[in-house]
């Protein structure tokens, strides 16, 4: 059935999108920030200016971001606010995982605080 065959090629392609940690959390930022520039992404995630370019640049072909330029500079945001949902449920599932694994918990559960604490009207930009 070509269907399924379909369907598991283009979720495979998106898991493979959000293989990296660095694209997760550009995801989580995004969504919990709303819009942000490449700079204010380079100090929210501490890696380099081209490493976040290129990894918006694989996000923006596979519209996962979008962006808008205001002059000289670019503001990217989220397509699909649900993905960052997705992803952010996620953590419930690894933490079933790591249940005995008190220091792992704890940081699954932090981050998930920390994403999930999105900033009133990052959605509404």
């Amino acid at each position: 059935m070509p269907f399924r065959s379909t369907a598991s090629k283009k979720l495979a392609e998106l898991f493979g999108l959000l293989s990296n940690p660095n694209r997760v959390r550009l995801v989580e930022e995004l969504s919990r920030r709303g819009e942000m520039d490449v700079s204010s992404l380079e100090t929210e995630l501490g890696i380099s200016h081209s490493a976040v370019s290129q990894h918006l640049s694989l996000l923006r072909a596979h519209r996962i971001v979008s962006e808008r330029r205001d002059g000289r500079h670019v503001y990217y945001r989220l397509t699909q606010f649900k993905l960052a949902e997705w992803v952010l449920s996620g953590i419930e599932f690894l933490q079933k995982e790591f249940d005995q694994e008190v220091p792992v918990m704890d940081e699954l559960e932090q981050a998930r605080q920390y994403w999930a604490a999105k900033k009133a009207g990052a959605r509404a930009r």
